[in-house]
């Protein structure tokens, strides 16, 4: 039977390898919990790499779209990596494609990841929750430590890379990007993306077909 092991210890073992978490649970359940056997594991598979790779220059890539059926929502996004023989790789160009999914999937997304959040939006967040009624009458310490909590759950939801992946969501993008870059030897960046939502920005007139038709008759 497979040794039970903690979310919190894979996160730690994760933040220190770079390893994906899914890489970082089985490492740690075949090494009975044994952290330094644990990384050595996962140093031996190429996989405690990620981390490493992390500052190194992206300026290849490529740009992929993705329309979601009815064409009514459209994505693109710029994904980078070192080398051009990286992005001709089909793991590469099936990464672009599934991140694309999960920005069309994702309506509250908004950043690629919470350090792209400008400081003014955080502060924005932080004055809307701590006006809230329901902390009018709380401790100011309580009203601190709710308001902590709220900030960091919607600075998660605007972000990418902290979003389950929509084919896994034992995961998130951060998790299937650091597994990529063990995979494939290289940095890989997601620079940019939008999203184009038919109609966004534009007033709606309602207008039944009978309204329609006396318009017509009165001009």
């Amino acid at each position: 039977m497979a040794t039970q092991i903690s979310a919190q210890y894979v996160k730690e073992l994760r933040q220190m390898t770079g390893a994906g978490m899914m890489d970082c649970k089985k490492a740690l359940q075949e090494s009975d919990g044994d952290v330094d056997k644990a990384i050595e594991a996962l140093r031996q598979k190429g996989l405690a790499s990620a981390n490493k790779k992390s500052g190194r220059r992206t300026a290849e890539g490529l740009i992929e779209s993705y329309i979601h059926a009815g064409s009514k929502i459209g994505v693109m996004v710029e994904l980078n990596c070192e080398t051009d023989f990286v992005a001709r790789r089909i793991e590469f160009q099936e990464l672009a494609k599934n991140i694309a999914m999960q920005i069309a999937a994702s309506p509250n997304v908004e950043y690629v990841s919470i350090d792209n959040i400008p400081t003014h939006v955080i502060q924005n967040e932080k004055n809307i929750e701590s006006g809230k009624d329901d902390l009018i009458n709380k401790p100011e310490s309580v009203k601190e430590q709710i308001v902590e909590g709220r900030i960091k759950k919607r600075l998660n939801e605007l972000s990418l890379m902290n979003q389950a992946f929509i084919r896994n969501t034992d995961i998130t993008i951060q998790d299937l990007i650091n597994e990529k870059i063990s995979l494939m030897g290289e940095n890989i960046q997601i620079r940019r993306f939008v999203r184009f939502l038919l109609g966004e920005g534009i007033e709606k007139i309602n207008q039944n077909f009978s309204d329609e038709v006396a318009s017509m008759i009165k001009s």
